[in-house]
């Protein structure tokens, strides 16, 4: 096998440290694939994973950098509440795209049980798997106190950085002498390398810290790590933040400069018309999240003959003013606008519609009008 062979089954990172991408066709920065599994009335959660792997695969083939599922609970139309279990079965059916968590809410779990499943995805898909990590729990709060068997539902988030120190020691297996945790190593991991017959994988997921404020831009800064803002749901912080994450930046062995993803909501269709059709199905599936109603993702019919009352239609335009949707080419010139204005080193885009194969076109459009491979 080449070298280039090796580095396009590594991911295709042309840095070498498994985080930096490179863009591709007539894109301005590398593009990825952020996937939240959704469930549409109608339809099943298998249904739901098969459209998973459709994407994944599409994506890689189509030479999109990246492909992330999201951390949900409680939620019946999202099915990424597990998502190492789902990026297992991804692996399994790709080659060569990166695979990771956009993110895996820390204070939701004990950090050596992160390391030790990442470690597995890194055995299974060695060179391709990234650890994004959030401090946010992800659902309600009565979910959280489910998921971490304690009513004190701010400790995690305030704990953050202690944990995600912890987690660091694991994945590195470096916990000092004399350390409670000294003798406890994840596996797979590089303790095995220090086994009598070990040999070092030269692999570690990168971590990368998620945020929509600026807390974790300052603390992705401050160490060094690569940073994943949540754009398409908190826009007007998107500036602040990266502006704050590159103040803060301090070159690291991970990084020697800030290295910056934005979540985008996109959605492109062969009108404008149509693609207005689908997004507003999202659009009303996070009107029913926000006033406490979660479910399936609804139909194009039942969005379109939804009465939004004054509050909820506010709410609609605010979210669609964020969600960049059209013609493929309208839907680059967004996407080329927003990489602009923000300097972001890599664009990751999410699409908010209720059927598996109306997001499948918009990724084949959006790389069609990039002029992407395959």
């Amino acid at each position: 096998m080449s070298g280039e062979d090796e580095e396009i089954r590594a991911g295709g990172d042309t840095a070498g440290d498994g985080i930096r991408g490179t863009a591709r066709g007539t894109a301005p920065v590398p593009l990825s694939v952020l996937d939240l599994v959704t469930v549409g009335a109608g339809s099943t959660a298998s249904r739901a994973v098969r459209t998973a792997v459709d994407i994944a695969r599409t994506a890689e083939r189509r030479g999109f950098h990246r492909y992330w599922v999201a951390e949900h609970h409680s939620m019946p139309g999202v099915a990424s509440s597990s998502p190492a279990v789902l990026l297992a079965h991804l692996a399994a059916h790709t080659e060569r795209i990166r695979l990771g968590s956009g993110g895996v809410m820390l204070p939701n779990h004990a950090p050596l049980v992160i390391a030790e499943q990442f470690g597995t995805l890194e055995a299974m898909a060695p060179g391709r798997i990234d650890l994004g990590l959030g401090r946010a729990p992800g659902t309600d709060g009565a979910t959280a106190a489910a998921l971490r068997r304690t009513e004190r539902l701010h400790e995690g988030a305030e704990e953050f950085p202690q944990q995600l120190a912890e987690l660091t020691r694991f994945l590195d297996d470096s916990f000092p002498d004399g350390h409670p945790y000294a003798k406890i190593h994840a596996v797979p991991g590089p303790v095995q390398a220090t086994s009598p017959g070990g040999v070092q994988d030269p692999h570690r997921p990168p971590l990368w810290l998620l945020g929509s404020s600026g807390f974790s831009a300052r603390l992705a800064g401050s160490l060094g790590l690569p940073f994943a803002f949540a754009h398409h749901f908190s826009a007007a912080n998107t500036l602040p933040a990266l502006d704050l994450y590159r103040a803060s930046f301090r070159p690291s062995e991970a990084l020697a400069e800030p290295y910056a993803l934005i979540g985008v909501a996109a959605l492109a269709a062969e009108t404008e018309q149509e693609a207005r059709r689908q997004v507003m199905t999202g659009a009303l599936s996070m009107v029913r999240l926000r006033t406490g109603r979660p479910g399936l993702v609804p139909g194009p019919e039942e969005a379109e003959a939804y009465r939004f009352n004054e509050l909820e239609r506010g709410f609609v335009d605010s979210w669609l003013g964020n969600v960049i949707h059209g013609t493929p080419d309208a839907v680059r010139q967004g996407l080329d606008d927003l990489a602009k204005r923000t300097g972001a080193d890599e664009l990751m885009i999410t699409a908010n519609a209720h059927g598996g194969a109306a997001r499948l076109r918009s990724y084949e459009l959006i790389a069609d009008a990039y002029g992407l491979p395959g």
